[in-house]
């Protein structure tokens, strides 16, 4: 299997083309869509530069994947799969994110039951890349909708966990749970020690100067600062709750979700043909 990881510093976020090199199939994993928030502009450079790299590599690209519905950047899921076909799949659970934040913007074209994603995964389901043999874990608590893609010695997981230095992700969303964040954590580590973890983000720690999106399942285990072996689950959630109350919303929280609940498409255009994306106002 060719894993190239392709890293976004605007969001802190890493795209995975993953390729079975004997057959030419290929997936994408976590899609960045570019937005600039002060001035709504809306672009492809990022993942563009994913689709070059399948391209000069003459790989046929059967899946665009999720891991959840990201807070922190406009998914290029769909965007991908106009460009080339692929299916878009993300888990099950979805619909629990779509009924929770379609009132939040008044989103009444979407219908919160999954249906515009091409397939839902659920928990222990199996799908093939080329040759490569892919397995879905449900791993929920940074949102209900987390999953863990399984393929080959390599483990993609999102956001449940960064690299060990910086430890796990929040888990105060609509739907977040830092007892299932533990519980689903764990669940990952008991893959072999030898198991290639890839994160969603890397955030650089006090520490460090390289970007990092990979480690082994044994690192993990001996050394993330939040979760390594040893760690109980009082003490895990008592840590990871500390933790986030002090974290402000992602920046781009509000024109993600909105963008991701509807499986990476904008809004429907409004009687004089433009694409709002909403802020709901707070009053003080």
């Amino acid at each position: 299997m060719d894993i190239k990881g392709f890293f976004d510093p605007v969001t802190a976020t890493i795209t995975y083309l993953i390729a079975d090199p004997a057959t030419k199939r290929a997936a994408i994993i976590d899609p960045v869509l570019d937005y600039e928030l002060e001035s709504g502009t809306l672009s492809s450079g990022t993942v563009d530069a994913v689709l070059k790299e399948a391209e000069t590599r003459d790989l046929k690209i059967d899946w665009v994947l999720d891991t959840h519905a990201h807070a922190d950047h406009l998914s290029a899921a769909d965007y991908i799969r106009k460009q080339t076909g692929a299916r878009y799949g993300i888990g099950a659970k979805i619909t629990e994110v779509q009924k929770v934040f379609k009132p939040v913007f008044n989103a009444v074209d979407l219908i919160p039951d999954g249906q515009v994603f091409d397939h839902l995964f659920e928990d222990g389901e199996t799908f093939k890349i080329g040759d490569l043999e892919a397995r879905v874990m449900s791993t929920p608590g940074h949102t209900p909708a987390c999953l863990t893609f399984v393929i080959g010695d390599a483990a993609f997981i999102g956001d449940t966990m960064f690299m060990p230095d910086y430890g796990t992700a929040r888990s105060d969303f609509p739907g977040g749970s830092s007892t299932d964040l533990y519980r689903s954590i764990r669940k990952i580590l008991e893959l072999p020690e030898d198991t290639r973890v890839f994160v969603g983000h890397d955030y650089l720690p006090d520490g460090r100067d390289e970007i990092a999106w990979e480690a082994t399942i044994g690192e993990q285990r001996a050394s993330n600062v939040h979760a390594r072996d040893g760690v109980s689950e009082a003490d895990f959630v008592a840590v990871r709750e500390k933790r986030n109350a002090t974290l402000a919303p992602p920046r781009l929280i509000l024109p993600s979700l909105q963008v991701n609940i509807r499986a990476g498409a904008l809004p429907p255009a409004e009687d004089d043909g433009k694409v709002y994306l909403k802020t709901p106002v707070k009053q003080a």
